[in-house]
């Protein structure tokens, strides 16, 4: 494997600014999942009964038989917990991940969601585990479920989410669906953009923590202040970052047989009250928020070196380092990926590459670099980045003294250490150019040679740094 396919990047220290409508501070988006008549069940065509996401701790599947107690737990949601759940937060913008199948058994809850104004997205034709499915069943299952889900709730829907997906889900979903987002994600704050069948797709992420399937599992809630702490905490940190400049999202995941016990939507009701205590927050559903962020950031045709072939890849940046294309043709073949795609990212694979070679091939990248102001630059042949770089720090309208002092640095400097003085001189000035040939010139070799290489790293930063905002 040469190429890494997951980003570990995304928007990396400065995202982009949500821009929330009327300057909120915090996005809270609340889903509700309807699973409840959807679930694995040996009446629905399944081969075993359902065993996640239950109060029964460490349930099994039991092929070939129904369970009468995780029949009835599940039915609570539909019967009992929706109705409470419905109540609490029928004044909100929530979105639904309803399972198709569930929904088609759920006549009265639908109206009730659509009465609300809910959004209904999809939640798959059944809520069962999708890993094994070869691509073109999952492909049925998901067309199934948008021609179910259109036939049941009247119109298609705009949102997608698996939950218990494949690797390839994503993909099959956008190329199925005209999506507005997928939420089969959990690695992000905010929406991002990937490239999934054949086009731009929005990601609006999910979340695991902020959810109360922690209630049915062993290293999760056991009461309601503890989901009622971790949510408020988790609010607090994201609406004290929107003050700061960079408003998020607080996803928050809940489920009708879960979230609709009484002692449990004790805590979500105090929770709400806690939101609706600030000012600033945008309580909304998926949609709206993939709809806002699509026209605040549309997907851009991003500079993306991974995607490159190798002689593409040389091509840009194999000048980066002076006059070494070989560095280049050695990151190449690194394991690079969607998190390369950055200035940083490309040095680091660069840079790994130049560490990692002999003393004499750094020597040669070395040896490469142009005296400051030297005869190179004199008779113009400087390559075009050290010709900016060396006017920027004003070496191309020295006086002749100065010139003169800089022609008497370099030979003594090179007849000493055996390689031009190299300082990245964006970070400079003229005078602080000259002090740092002052200083280091009388240093040992060996550790002019790694100031150097430091030196020629820092160069090939900058330039990147350049290149990619360009």
């Amino acid at each position: 494997m040469t190429r890494y396919p997951r980003d570990m990047t995304g928007h990396g220290a400065t995202p982009p600014v949500a821009n929330w409508p009327n300057g909120a501070k915090i996005a809270v988006q609340i889903v509700l999942n309807y699973e409840e008549g959807g679930e694995n069940n040996i009446l629905h065509g399944d081969p075993a009964s359902e065993a996640f996401l239950s109060e029964i701790t460490g349930a099994q599947a039991w092929p070939g038989q129904r369970h009468w107690n995780m029949e009835s737990i599940y039915e609570y949601g539909s019967r009992a917990g929706f109705w409470r759940v419905h109540r609490l937060l029928d004044d909100l913008p929530i979105t639904v991940y309803g399972v198709a199948t569930a929904l088609a058994r759920a006549p009265e809850q639908l109206k009730a969601m659509k009465d609300a104004g809910w959004e209904i997205a999809s939640h798959g034709l059944k809520w069962i585990e999708h890993k094994d499915m070869s691509p073109d069943e999952e492909r049925e299952q998901i067309r199934e479920a948008i021609r179910l889900h259109t036939e049941v709730v009247g119109t298609p829907p705009r949102g997608w989410y698996t939950g218990r997906c494949s690797m390839n889900t994503v993909d099959l979903a956008s190329e199925e669906g005209d999506f507005a987002y997928i939420a089969d994600s959990y690695a992000d704050d905010l929406p991002y953009w990937v490239k999934a069948g054949g086009k731009d797709q929005l990601i609006v992420p999910y979340t695991m923590d902020c959810n109360d399937m922690r209630f049915a599992i062993q290293a999760g809630y056991t009461n309601g202040d503890q989901f009622e702490s971790y949510l408020k905490d988790s609010f607090d940190m994201l609406y004290a970052e929107g003050q700061d400049g960079a408003p998020k999202i607080l996803s928050i995941g809940l489920h009708c047989r879960l979230i609709g016990r009484p002692g449990r939507a004790a805590a979500l009701k105090r929770v709400i009250e806690h939101f609706k205590s600030h000012e600033g927050v945008w309580f909304a559903t998926r949609e709206q928020i993939a709809d806002h962020w699509a026209k605040e950031h549309p997907p851009m045709q991003g500079f993306t070196p991974s995607y490159m072939d190798k002689d593409t890849f040389v091509t840009e940046f194999g000048g980066v380092f002076e006059h070494s294309p070989w560095i280049a043709e050695g990151a190449f073949d690194l394991e690079l990926g969607p998190t390369h795609d950055t200035a940083a990212g490309v040095h680091n694979a660069l840079a790994r590459i130049f560490r990692t070679s002999s003393e004499e091939a750094r020597l040669g990248v070395l040896v490469a670099h142009p005296d400051l102001a030297g005869k190179l630059a004199a008779a113009g042949r400087l390559t075009a980045e050290s010709t900016a770089e060396q006017a920027g720090a004003g070496l191309d309208m020295l006086t002749d003294e100065e010139r003169a002092t800089f022609t008497k640095l370099n030979d003594t400097y090179t007849g000493k250490h055996g390689f031009p003085f190299i300082i990245a001189v964006k970070d400079n000035t003229k005078a602080s150019i000259l002090d740092a040939f002052h200083r280091r010139i009388d240093n040992d070799r060996d550790t002019e040679f790694a100031e150097a290489c430091k030196q020629v790293e820092r160069i090939a930063e900058l330039r990147l740094e350049e290149k990619f905002d360009a």
